[in-house]
């Protein structure tokens, strides 16, 4: 920033303010002597009095007085007179910062947020151009944030109207042939109607997981927490899916130490995250046989679980955005994969509802979702510096 310095004007009104000043001052400093001088001369007694104040040297017949009540005034007078400059030039002084400081603050306001007050002051004066440059940093990330949900919104209903109006149309498109009865046989209309059917499903599918999006995303939600063992829901976790698992060729492998893993979590919605997790390595893990469910303590203040499946990787520019709602990899909205797109916008919402944090790695040998809980619920987790970035546009 650079320093604050008054502009030629300015200068000139500062240097008139001092000379108006000292003009002043003499001339009341003239009237009070007078004043004191005509007094001592009306009342002789005085000056023998407290006023006498006199300090001399004698040399022989001389004698030299260098020191009396005049001279005491005059230097009293002199030091108030410095003192009253001072502070009107310095109040002065400080009057055209201030006046600089609005000035700045109208054009800002005037609509040019991305200006700050680009010069320092002195004293208390630089805290107050810092609280406004903090404060209009604020605003403006109160507007970009107000003006993000606003997108968001508006998304979120172009996402959702889409999503619903494809297999709505299929599911009238069908009922309507039902219902004109345009069917050639009782296979026919067995087939429209199973048709329909799965378009409903798929409507459900959608509006309950618009539903859960919903509430782990609204603000004072609460959890049930309960002390549960990791490695036991890992190991049902594993059993559930195993027969899905063995229709698409795969295999889940649980890999937990012996022993209980406790920590406190709401269990129904942590279900729901490693559930979510699964259905996604089994819809989309394409090539792989293999699913691996992990965890381990990290530290006494924290536990670690793992998802991962040996199947295709996600390519490193979808990483940072498959956490985003309504994101595909496979780039399409097509329901061919029978996903939603918000099952890893749930999963992200629930860890940090448990105020954990989630984040996904993927190679050629793996694709990873690592999850990281606090073991006792108050307390909160804070991704390192790594992976922050890698997370960084998931939010």
């Amino acid at each position: 920033m650079l320093k604050f310095h008054l502009t030629g004007r300015e200068k000139s009104e500062l240097f008139g303010e001092g000379i108006v000043t000292i003009i002043l001052l003499l001339l009341l400093n003239m009237s009070v002597f007078l004043i004191i001088d005509q007094l001592i001369d009306m009342n002789p007694g005085v000056e023998n009095g407290i006023f006498q104040i006199k300090m001399s040297l004698s040399f022989g017949p001389q004698h030299i007085q260098f020191w009396s009540w005049g001279w005491a005034f005059t230097a009293l007078m002199l030091i108030a007179d410095a003192f009253i400059l001072y502070w009107r030039l310095i109040r002065r002084y400080r009057q055209m910062q201030l006046r600089h400081v609005i000035v700045e603050l109208h054009y800002i306001a005037s609509g040019h947020f991305d200006h700050r007050i680009p010069f320092t002051l002195p004293g208390e004066m630089q805290r107050v151009v810092e609280s406004v440059n903090a404060l209009v940093d604020s605003t403006i990330r109160s507007l970009e944030e107000e003006r993000a949900i606003e997108r968001s919104k508006d998304e979120l209903i172009t996402n959702v109207s889409h999503d619903i109006r494809t297999p709505l149309t299929s599911i009238i498109g069908y009922l309507g042939l039902i219902e004109d009865k345009q069917y050639q046989s009782e296979e026919d209309l067995l087939k429209y109607t199973h048709t329909a059917f799965l378009k409903s499903k798929q409507m459900k599918s959608l509006v309950d997981d618009l539903f859960e999006y919903t509430k782990v995303r609204q603000a004072g939600v609460e959890l049930e927490t309960i002390q549960i063992d990791l490695n036991a829901m890992l190991e049902q976790l594993g059993a559930s899916f195993e027969l899905e698992a063995s229709k698409k060729g795969m295999e889940v492998q649980v890999d937990v130490a012996e022993g209980a893993l406790m920590f406190d979590a709401d269990p129904e919605k942590l279900a729901r995250v490693f559930n979510n997790l699964v259905s996604n390595a089994l819809k989309y893990g394409h090539g792989g046989t293999h699913i691996y469910l992990s965890a381990k303590k990290v530290s006494n203040r924290e536990v670690e679980a793992i998802v991962a499946n040996d199947g295709e990787p996600i390519p490193k520019s979808d990483l940072t955005q498959i956490f985003e709602r309504f994101y595909r990899v496979e780039g399409s909205r097509s329901k061919e994969t029978g996903g939603t797109g918000l099952g890893l916008a749930i999963a992200l919402g629930i860890v940090e509802l448990h105020h954990g944090y989630i984040y996904a790695t993927s190679d050629e040998k793996l694709t990873k979702f690592v999850m990281h809980f606090p073991v006792h619920h108050q307390d909160t987790l804070r991704a390192p510096e790594s992976i922050m970035k890698k997370m960084s546009n998931t939010k």
